[in-house]
Formats: C-alpha cells, structure tokens, sequence
C-alpha cells in the first residue's frame, strides 16, 4: 500500500536520518554517536505518495527488510533497535 511522502519524510528525521535537498530529498543516517554512515535513501519532489516498489527500494538502501522498514515508519521499530539490526547485519560499527 502506497505511503504519503511526507509521513515517511518525517519519520526517517525521527530516525536519525538528515534530510539534504536537492532535486530529491535525500536522507543520510546519522547514527547515535552522531556520525555520519554509509546509509542513505531519497524520495521525489514530485510525488505525494511512495508507491511499494520504491518502498522495497528504501527499505534495501536502508538496510532493512520491506516489513522492518514499515515498522521504522510506522514507529513501532524505534532508533535504538534500528541502529542494532544495522550492526548486527554490518551496516555500520
């Protein structure tokens, strides 16, 4: 089910992530120490909704699953446990 741009926008700022603009808006994870890592997505200026495939594509670039990546954007998966899986599976020390 496609999700609002701006909904999924605002929970990637919760996250951790830093919203760069550009001709996209591109989002960089920051992690809890403050720096700077590898993870990054973007979404259109253009579109009000992000359809599923670009979901799947967002959710790979973060690093996370498609389910674990609705659950960051819905909130249930919180920073601290989002940071975990990204060291567990090596995506950032």
């Amino acid at each position: 089910m496609p999700k609002d741009r701006k909904e999924v926008e605002a929970a990637l700022e919760l996250k951790g992530f830093l919203r760069k603009e550009g001709d996209h808006h591109r989002f960089i994870y920051h992690s809890l120490a403050g720096k700077k890592t590898r993870i990054h997505t973007k979404t259109s200026n253009g579109a009000r909704d992000i359809a599923d495939n670009i979901i799947s594509q967002m959710a790979k670039q973060c690093g996370l699953t498609s389910k674990l990546f609705g659950q960051l954007i819905e909130c249930p998966l919180e920073r601290k446990a989002y940071e975990a899986e990204l060291i567990k599976t090596g995506a950032i020390e």
